[in-house]
């Protein structure tokens, strides 16, 4: 693996061409010869970074396979990484590096908020980007050029109450969420959920992104004795809350979406202290079906580790970029937008179709950690 300066390293780097005949290069096709370059971007260091890492895994099997297979249209795809450290300043910097080093999409980032920082620059540039978050506030910046790999929290928390409320008949329930994008976003949509079935939460507890120390928050939630209490944070700091809950003696479960299905989760709080934990997911295990066991069995081979949700969103992610450029010969700028739009895949989360905000997966499953895993419900 090469290194590059300005964080950046090639994962997948080719240098064979195919040329078009004349006549055949449309407006907005890229230049035929050469690997088509794709960049990703995600946290490669910080607190984070595990979102990174799996992201990564996820992108570069995808991008492997097409390349043993003869790439795009006859051409190699390259790979390249940026780390944007979680950091929002960081990741419009790179959006910038971006637009001016010839990449015709970006995958990632896995952090609403960097996303959110780079969308303008990257709407500018028309180049197209699919991200994993899944804050809100994505589709509220209305970018064109902006896809999601998976679904918004407003799916995930919709189902999530569902079975909380509708079907265990749960109504007393405490909130812990941080101020970030991410948390801001799982907030917002729970909350609404909750008020659609005229449900207010017994105590609603906002903490900061960088919090280590939640004793303060997680006191005032054990005073209102709640039957269960949502969680709204990224997966080391959901961790931390429940580890700290469970040294003051709190005993009920838990709730949430994306990261608490995660393994740093699980580990960061202690496979029995998550016991029970209630999570809304699009991929609940690598089981559950053929598609799915086909994956996880090649990223095992790839990574000697178990795949997870994030890796398989990024995957599906990428396979819906290379598929669109596939399908519109290798074209850029609006017309890629066009033809990921245009994309029906059916991915390890779903049967993708993109509506116009961006978003193409509208379900998630319901799964409890038992046993330390993740098994649906």
């Amino acid at each position: 693996m090469s290194i590059r300066l300005a964080c950046v390293f090639t994962v997948v780097v080719v240098a064979l061409s195919a040329c078009s005949a004349p006549g055949e290069q449309q407006k907005d096709a890229q230049p035929a010869a050469g690997p088509i370059k794709l960049a990703l971007v995600d946290a490669q260091s910080g607190q984070l970074s595990s979102l990174g890492a799996w992201e990564l895994k996820g992108a570069k099997l995808a991008v492997e396979e097409w390349n043993k297979a003869g790439g795009v249209n006859g051409r190699q795809v390259q790979l390249d990484v940026f780390d944007d450290q979680g950091d929002p300043t960081v990741g419009t910097n790179l959006a910038r590096k971006i637009a001016s080093e010839g990449y015709v999409a970006m995958i990632g980032t896995a952090e609403s908020a960097v996303t959110i920082a780079m969308a303008p620059i990257l709407q500018q540039s028309q180049i197209p980007n699919i991200t994993s978050g899944q804050s809100t506030g994505l589709v509220g910046v209305k970018s064109p050029f902006l896809f999601l790999n998976g679904p918004t929290s407003t799916t995930y928390d919709e189902t999530l109450a569902k079975h909380i409320v509708d079907t265990k008949g749960i109504k007393s329930i405490a909130m812990i969420t941080n101020n970030g994008s991410y948390g801001k976003g799982e907030h917002d949509a729970f909350l609404k959920a909750l008020q659609s079935r005229s449900v207010t939460p017994v105590a609603d507890q906002v903490v900061t992104t960088d919090q280590k120390d939640f004793s303060a928050a997680l006191t005032t939630i054990r005073s209102k004795n709640p039957q269960l209490i949502f969680l709204g944070a990224e997966e080391v700091e959901s961790g931390l809350i429940v580890k700290q809950a469970r040294d003051l003696g709190i005993t009920v479960p838990f709730a949430g979406a994306a990261p608490q299905g995660t393994p740093v989760f699980l580990s960061t709080a202690g496979a029995a202290n998550v016991e029970g934990t209630i999570v809304s997911s699009p991929y609940l295990s690598n089981d559950i079906n053929d598609a799915s066991k086909k994956f996880a069995a090649a990223y095992k081979a790839a990574y000697n580790e178990d795949a997870e949700l994030h890796g398989a969103k990024a995957y599906d992610g990428t396979q819906i970029v290379l598929t669109a450029l596939k399908n519109s010969g290798v074209s850029s700028g609006k017309a890629l937008a066009d033809a990921i739009r245009a994309t029906k895949y059916q991915g390890l989360l779903g049967n993708f179709a993109f509506d116009d905000t961006g978003v193409g997966i509208f379900a998630t499953s319901i799964g409890v950690i038992t046993g330390g895993k993740l098994q649906a419900v």
